[in-house]
């Protein structure tokens, strides 16, 4: 299968830990794919599997419908950034881009094109050992474009950048989909994937939660929850809940009501004379979604700071 990366029932276990626990997805050509989770989900434990980094206890994982291991000139198929540190300190960064190159068969010119593209032109004969670590971003982004290829996977490609830098990824990610190829982004920036991201895959201890696209998940996020701003809260709050609301008052900005359309909500605050200077449909973000989704599989939970810690 053309441009996918195709994941089906794949296991590993660690010991008696179970990072990734029969878990199966597709990641579609001309889509950018968010890939997320909480911390020790099993998300780049799944990534080392789809690139044969790590062997799978059971299932498999495809590419293009091959293994990553059978692939002849691999970075023509699939380009990945999972670890940007994963250069040697002493090799400049254009010969670290040559050397990878040559390895698959790929012009000298391709080189100084995925330089320019990842803004590292001027830096190309700096030691890596010297880079920053949004440099080091870049140019592991660079790699990962070096062969042009249809499938590329990307995991927390904004870490390190500048706010000029998250956005030309986030534009490149969805210029790369507009072009056709399959984009796997694993991120914890929920913010960044909503601006980003058409689909979504979430885990949670190794299994999957939710397959969807982003809009269908927000919509089921927002449940139909309208807005109101009212310089009486708790008057309409009471109003609202009698009438067989819910209301969430723990909000900056007004009450989220749910459980009643936005006509009745005006009627029964009008009627009891509440002024209000807004109501309207409320959507929720990808952030609530996402925590919505997790509250049971999260495996490192922090506790709340005490006063003077």
């Amino acid at each position: 299968m053309p441009n996918t990366i195709e994941v089906r029932g794949l296991r590993k276990r660690y010991g008696r830990t179970v990072a990734v626990d029969g878990l199966s997805f597709r990641v579609e050509p001309g889509h950018v794919t968010g890939f997320v989770g909480p911390n020790g989900a099993g998300k780049s434990t799944t990534m080392r599997m789809i690139l044969d980094l790590d062997a799978p206890d059971g299932g498999s994982a495809l590419v293009g419908g091959r293994r990553y291991r059978t692939l002849r000139t691999p970075l023509r198929e699939v380009g990945a950034l999972l670890d940007a540190g994963a250069v040697h300190p002493g090799r400049r960064g254009r010969d670290h881009l040559l050397w990878m190159a040559y390895s698959n068969g790929l012009p000298r010119r391709r080189v100084d094109e995925v330089l320019g593209l990842a803004g590292l032109a001027g830096a190309a004969r700096r030691r890596a050992g010297g880079y920053s670590l949004g440099m080091r971003q870049r140019l592991g982004i660079a790699a990962a474009l070096l062969g042009d290829p249809p499938i590329l996977m990307f995991d927390e490609p904004v870490n390190g950048l500048d706010p000029d830098g998250v956005v030309w990824i986030r534009g490149l990610l969805r210029g790369l989909a507009a072009q056709g190829r399959a984009v796997l982004v694993s991120s914890h920036l929920m913010s960044e994937l909503e601006d980003t991201a058409d689909h979504l895959v979430l885990i949670g201890r190794g299994q999957l939660i939710a397959d969807t696209t982003v809009a269908a998940l927000l919509a089921a996020a927002s449940d139909g929850r309208i807005l109101v701003r009212t310089a009486q809260p708790a008057q309409a709050t009471a109003l609202l809940a009698a009438a067989g609301a819910t209301v969430d008052a723990n909000t900056v900005d007004g009450l989220s009501v749910a459980g009643l359309p936005a006509d009745r909500i005006v009627a029964l605050l009008a009627q009891h004379e509440i002024q209000v200077s807004e109501v309207a449909s409320q959507r929720a973000s990808l952030e609530q979604a996402y925590l919505a989704l997790t509250r049971d599989a999260v495996e490192f939970r922090s506790s709340p700071a005490k006063e003077g810690a």
